[in-house]
């Protein structure tokens, strides 16, 4: 195809245009770009600006805060400088008063010691002028009598013993029976707080066992044919079967508390058995023997871890179990043992003493009677070999050896002992007796009074703890009634046996009758 010059034209021209247009829109292009640059780096500078702004305003209004707290510290410093300052200040006054006091009480005291020396140089002199004077009115005196100074003071003495020997009798008295008072008051006291923390139970043992049967037809067996059975039991406890009809149970009698306490416990199992022949009782027999001596070993250790006394050999825990089926009077030798250990224990407290060796001497003090029916010699000497013989400490052996005034009081935890012993087996309840032997206890205590000369009457009050005795005033004077009273003490400890102590009174009495007629 062939284009003409025209056609040629038209391109050229178009290519122009096009060329034009193309440019036109790029120049375009780049102002619209450019001009979105700018609006960015306005927003850029503007938040820029705004952002400086606040950070500045913040470190403005932090400052103004370090600031403040700046100013209020150093005001509080100097707070506090200033009262440093003030206490200093007073101080400085307060002793710079009181040296100005001091050098004012030191010059007084040059004083007073300046007077009291010349004070004491005329007392000196007043001294010596009353000795002269005095030794010029023996002198005299000696001239005036022709006495001597020892004679003179003898006949003075004498004069004065005549006149106020009353007097000195009375104060003497008054100050004796004051001093008693006061002893027997704290004593009192004592023993009252003891016995009052210490709460026992009445006596209640019984001097025979029993045994309860079901029925009657077990009497039959116990007795066996022709009697064998019961011989054989009677053999081999060594304790009389009492078996009486229409009653409930069989009675066990025998003086030996330990073998009664085997019988029973024998005779017990036999009848909850029913199987009731001799080889059959040997059997329980020897069954009860053992029974009895664990028995008796655990009742010891409870005796002991009651009271608190530790460190005893065992075999002295056995034989103190055995006192549970011993009884003095009555009273449980076990029970009372334990009791009189838990008094000596707080009479020791009260008084001061070794409560240990007062707590373990009063609850083997009568250890010696779980053995005296099998040992000759009286319980105290046979419990003091046995605590030898066993390494007691010999502290515990004094506090328990005299408690009968067999031997003398060596510490005071033995008089401790003597009295919980006492206060035991005293108290209302611990003890019973026969009604034969308290009645002659009480025809004793008055027959003893009844004998001394002057006696008018006498009677035995308070089931035997006191006797009161009336004396004839024309016959006994009170110094005589006062050695009457010791000498009836002295009689009764000496003739009588009891438990506790008795009051002796004896009481003279002056009656005057006259008739107005």
């Amino acid at each position: 195809m062939i284009l003409n010059q025209t056609d040629l034209a038209y391109i050229v021209m178009a290519g122009g245009v096009g060329f034009v247009i193309g440019y036109l829109i790029r120049l375009l292009i780049s102002l619209s770009i450019r001009n979105s640059l700018d609006l960015n780096a306005k927003r850029v500078k503007t938040i820029a600006k705004e952002d400086a702004v606040l950070i500045i305003s913040n470190a403005q209004e932090e400052a103004k805060h370090i600031v403040a707290n700046a100013k209020k510290e150093i005001k509080e410093k100097e707070e506090n400088i200033q009262k440093n300052e003030d206490r200093l200040i007073k101080k400085e006054q307060t002793i710079e008063n009181r040296q100005t006091e001091l050098e004012k009480e030191l010059k007084k005291i040059e004083l007073s010691i300046e007077k009291n020396s010349v004070k004491s140089e005329q007392l000196l002199e007043r001294e010596k002028v009353v000795i002269k004077l005095e030794e010029e009115k023996n002198l005299e005196i000696q001239r005036i009598s022709n006495l001597t100074e020892d004679e003179a003071k003898t006949i003075l003495f004498s004069k004065v013993e005549k006149e106020a020997g009353d007097d000195l009798i009375n104060r003497i008295n008054k100050f004796d029976l004051f001093a008693e008072d006061k002893l027997e008051e704290k004593a009192k006291e004592i023993l009252t707080t003891t016995v009052q923390r210490l709460a026992s139970s009445v006596n209640g043992e019984m001097f025979s066992s029993t045994v309860p049967i079901a029925s009657e037809d077990i009497k039959g067996k116990i007795i066996g044919k022709e009697g064998r059975n019961i011989k054989t039991f009677e053999k081999e406890t060594g304790v009389e079967v009492l078996v009486d009809e229409g009653q409930g149970y069989i009675m066990l009698s025998c003086f030996d508390p330990i073998r009664r306490q085997i019988a029973k416990i024998a005779l017990t199992a036999l009848v909850e058995d029913g199987r009731i022949q001799p080889a059959r009782i040997e059997k329980e027999v020897e069954i009860a023997k053992e029974a009895i001596i664990k028995e008796t070993k655990k009742l010891g250790d409870m005796a002991c871890y009651e009271t608190g006394v530790i460190g005893l050999d065992p075999r002295i825990s056995t034989i103190l179990g055995r006192l549970q089926y011993r009884t003095s009077y009555g009273q449980n030798v076990l029970q009372h043992s334990i009791e009189c250990a838990h008094i000596a224990g707080m009479l020791a407290e009260e008084l001061g003493a070794d409560v240990s060796t007062a707590k373990a001497g009063a609850l083997l003090h009568d250890i010696g009677k779980a053995l005296d029916h099998e040992v000759s010699g009286s319980h105290v000497d046979i419990g003091i070999k046995l605590l030898e013989k066993f390494n007691v400490d010999k502290k515990i052996i004094q506090a328990m050896k005299s408690h009968h005034d067999e031997y003398p009081y060596e510490t005071l935890e033995a008089r401790i002992v003597q009295t919980a012993d006492a206060l035991s087996g005293g108290r209302p309840g611990a003890r019973s007796d026969t009604l034969e032997n308290y009645i002659k206890r009480l025809n004793d205590l008055e027959d003893i009074a009844n004998s001394f000369g002057g006696v008018e009457k006498s009677y035995a009050l308070q089931a035997g703890r006191e006797i009161r005795i009336f004396v004839s005033p024309e016959k006994v004077s009170d110094y005589e009634a006062k050695n009457m009273a010791r000498n009836i003490a002295l009689r009764i400890e000496k003739e009588l046996k009891y438990p506790g102590e008795i009051k002796i009174t004896v009481i003279r009495e002056s009656k005057i009758t006259e008739l107005a007629r």
